[in-house]
């Protein structure tokens, strides 16, 4: 059910970028450029309600079933409330940011980048409520429920696309406007879903929903690093795409695309490692950790494993699904080129550099590390700009791959020799 629920939540972009082509690249461009900013906040919101899943599959896992339908009610309010004010502003500074962001863009792909952020800003609040209410879900071990729902949302957001855009011929407006009232919808049959006493976790009533800060604290303790980790990543992505803005919509437009089929790719290891969230939060709360384990090696063999199935399927596809988009020549040489490159990054370096510290409930936050890694990317990728939009896309990817992979395992190596030497010795190695 994961993985069908990463290939319906993957297909909503796809959706919106292959029927956005039809209108131009400027179209297809503005809305990329909008989407890398998208995907920073969700991955955001995402994490949060990873915090809240953790928590819960704790309790869950200790036998302590009131605790979690508390800690269910704080990570409602906490995203919730977290997302109005994301939302806020977004909706006043729209035009700044984008301008901030992407410096050198063309008048055209602004113009629909400007139209497409303000109307999906509006979405924010449903997104993170959803994400919190998928994640409650899955840390009782019932990913079917996010699964039907995602298909839903997706059913809808497809049949809105096609009303909107060539119907209405409203372009990006129509293909924001039906994101929109597809998370919408979405979110409150979530959290209607949720009111349900015959769940494990289940919330009596969205009037009271009370104010624990102690557990609220507990939730972001977690949530809050996630967050920022996975929030620096994708601000270095954001990064690089402000550098091949600046080469031009032929650029932008391939990045877009190859974007959207690149997720495809790493689906996978993603909906592993959110199995491994719920798996080993409660062993680790009914402290069996010999299991945990077990489970940890377990699931990174069929993590490997499918990679290289799909990632093989898609590189043998590559040629095909990028016809299903209106490119010129020039646009779908740079996207297959990427694709190529991404597809043998992808199988050998993601599971471990992704889907391996999701083992971890707690991660160690070393955002000063991060910081300067940006610093130096950004340094680097500016020099990379004379090979174009290849030569960023790519080694941006595999550095950032390269980093994770050896952050997570070094972070695991920490916790271990932290059992094997005493505290001064540890504390001076880390």
């Amino acid at each position: 059910p994961l993985v069908v629920e990463q290939i319906l939540a993957v297909t909503i972009g796809m959706s919106d970028t292959i029927m956005v082509s039809s209108v131009g690249e400027a179209a297809v461009s503005g809305l990329s450029l909008v989407d890398t900013i998208n995907i920073l906040l969700i991955n955001i919101f995402a994490a949060l309600a990873t915090g809240g899943a953790v928590v819960c599959s704790q309790y869950l896992g200790g036998r302590d079933r009131d605790r979690a339908c508390v800690s269910a009610k704080q990570l409602i309010v906490s995203t919730g409330i977290f997302a109005v004010i994301i939302m806020g502003i977004v909706l006043i500074g729209c035009t700044a940011i984008l301008q901030l962001v992407f410096t050198d863009v063309e008048p055209a792909v602004m113009w629909n980048a400007e139209i497409y952020f303000k109307i999906s800003a509006w979405s924010y609040p449903f997104i993170a409520l959803y994400n919190s209410g998928a994640a409650l879900f899955r840390s009782m071990g019932n990913s079917k429920i996010s699964m039907i729902t995602s298909l839903f949302m997706n059913a809808f957001n497809i049949l809105g696309n096609a009303v909107l855009i060539y119907g209405f011929h409203m372009g990006v407006a129509g293909a924001a406007i039906s994101s929109l009232v597809s998370r919408i919808l979405g979110s409150l049959f979530m959290l209607y879903l949720l009111r349900s006493p015959d769940n494990l976790i289940y919330i009596d009533s969205y009037r009271k929903l009370e104010f624990h800060p102690d557990m609220i604290r507990r939730i972001l303790t977690i949530g809050i690093p996630n967050g920022l980790e996975n929030g620096m990543f994708q601000i270095g992505k954001i990064l690089v795409q402000g550098l091949i803005a600046g080469f031009g919509t032929v650029a932008i437009a391939a990045n877009a695309v190859a974007n959207n089929i690149a997720q495809m790719e790493i689906i996978p290891a993603a909906a592993i490692g959110l199995a491994m969230i719920t798996v080993v939060g409660q062993c680790v709360g009914a402290g069996d950790y010999a299991q945990a384990r077990l489970y940890i090696k377990k699931l990174m063999k069929i993590a490997y494993i499918s990679m290289l199935a799909v990632n093989l399927i898609i590189l043998c596809l590559v040629p095909l699904l990028l016809n299903i988009y209106n490119l010129s020549a020039q646009t779908y040489d740079t996207a297959l080129e990427l694709l190529l490159y991404h597809g043998i990054f992808a199988m050998v370096l993601w599971p471990a550099s992704f889907t391996f510290p999701n083992a971890c409930s707690r991660r160690c936050a070393l955002y000063d590390v991060h910081l300067d890694c940006i610093h130096v990317a950004v340094q680097n990728l500016s020099e990379l700009a004379a090979r174009g939009d290849t030569g960023a896309w790519c080694i941006g990817r595999l550095a950032r791959n390269v980093y994770r992979l050896a952050l997570s395992h070094t972070l695991v190596l920490l916790a271990v020799s932290k059992r094997l030497m005493d505290e001064e010795t540890y504390y001076h190695i880390r």
